[in-house]
């Protein structure tokens, strides 16, 4: 499935739960399919509920992560949840909460088989000479921080792809470098040519803009409320960190730095701490 796909499956009907007198909450979940590395778009629905300033709080917890709604209609708000690539099959609960009420639905998720793919790259990527451990070491403590400090609010609007090719590395590949098992490909490649510019999949804060051993020049969107985007192997990076930047905006080129075989782009996104495929972020929440 290209880039551009729209292709979008409701999952689940409404479930409505009745709390705190005659209030009820109605929520639905739309996503691809149920399973690893797929995104579910949560709609929450209180008719009983006035409006602000009485609707205090709006929150989404599964997958032993919780995450803010934001508003998008009159009584109605929405949340996004990830599946994690590694997460197991089988039933998860997730609840969705307007101020004191709450309703639970169930998510099943089914298994998915990932393809294998076999590399062939500088050994130093694979394993790495200790002179570089420290290196590595601060900057995983320092994408941890990142992904764990979103901002509260939400900056997105809508996503599109961030270079005009289609991708041909499939999320979840599971990578053999060199003969060695490594971990599952958390984002999707593009083929793109060398210094192709990249654009910002969508609005929001830049929170890295460095080179970083294995991704090399990396640019890291913030786009709020624990939405992140990964532009990974740039030749040159066209932003600050801490620049606040809209849809669109080139923040670098494609390049070949990192641990790579040629020139490329790497998108990555995370949603509350979950790695999901960017393709399904597109299909759920690009352009119409």
């Amino acid at each position: 499935m290209g880039p551009g796909s729209r292709t979008l499956i409701a999952l689940l009907a409404s479930g409505v739960a009745a709390a705190a007198g005659n209030r009820s909450i109605a929520v639905s979940l739309a996503s691809r399919t149920m399973q690893p590395g797929e995104l579910i778009v949560v709609t929450i629905e209180a008719p009983d509920v006035v409006a602000a300033p009485h609707v205090r709080d709006v929150r989404v917890r599964a997958f032993n992560r919780e995450t803010q709604a934001f508003s998008s209609g009159a009584h109605q708000w929405k949340a996004l949840v990830g599946i994690d690539l590694d997460a197991k099959p089988g039933h998860y609960s997730l609840t969705a909460s307007v101020n004191d009420a709450a309703v639970v639905e169930s998510v099943t998720v089914t298994a998915k088989t990932f393809r294998t793919r076999k590399l062939t790259v500088n050994p130093d990527f694979v394993t790495p000479p200790p002179s570089e451990a420290a290196r590595i070491e601060q900057e995983t403590q320092l994408l941890q921080r990142t992904y764990d400090a979103s901002a509260p609010q939400r900056m997105w609007t809508t996503f599109s792809a961030p270079v005009p090719q289609p991708s041909n590395s499939a999320f979840g590949t599971r990578s053999i470098f060199n003969g060695t098992p490594r971990n599952a490909h958390g984002g999707a490649d593009f083929l793109s040519p060398a210094g192709t510019p990249v654009a910002a999949p969508s609005a929001g804060r830049v929170v890295i803009a460095r080179n970083l051993y294995f991704s090399g020049n990396t640019v890291i969107i913030d786009h709020g409320l624990g939405l992140f985007s990964m532009l990974a192997h740039l030749s040159s990076i066209d932003v600050a960190e801490g620049e606040a930047i809209t849809a669109t905006r080139v923040v670098g080129r494609v390049g070949a730095t990192g641990r790579v075989t040629g020139p490329h782009l790497h998108w990555a996104v995370r949603v509350g701490g979950a790695r999901v495929d960017p393709l399904a972020v597109l299909a759920l929440l690009g352009q119409s």
